[in-house]
């Protein structure tokens, strides 16, 4: 499986997220709960998705991510900086919408 294709996947970057920045395990119905929104089934099929990748494991009662998977978190930084600085960019220019760290807005067209 590509790692773009799996992180192009919804939800999938959000799980992520959200199991990086717990101190501990997160439970299936914590991480339900952290991922607003997200279904019952949708959750199951990622994480087990997630788990054949080797970017996550099941650890007592809950989920974290392995080695491979915080090492992934880090590889993304650059791009989570570059994002910020066109979203700045996009904003200076009146292009965009944004909401935290999400930038609402498609590239523009060439």
């Amino acid at each position: 499986m590509a790692v773009f294709d799996l992180l192009g996947r919804r939800w999938v970057l959000r799980i992520v997220w959200e199991l990086h920045v717990a101190a501990t395990p997160l439970t299936f119905r914590e991480l339900r709960s952290a991922c607003d929104g997200i279904s019952s089934s949708v959750l199951t099929r990622r994480l087990h998705e997630l788990a054949d990748a080797c970017l996550l494991t099941h650890v007592g009662d809950g989920y974290a991510l392995t080695a491979t998977g915080e090492g992934l978190v880090v590889g993304m930084q650059p791009i989570l900086e570059w994002s910020r600085a066109w979203s700045r960019e996009l904003a200076g220019r009146g292009r965009s919408s944004i909401t935290g760290d999400v930038t609402a807005v498609r590239p523009p067209r060439r």
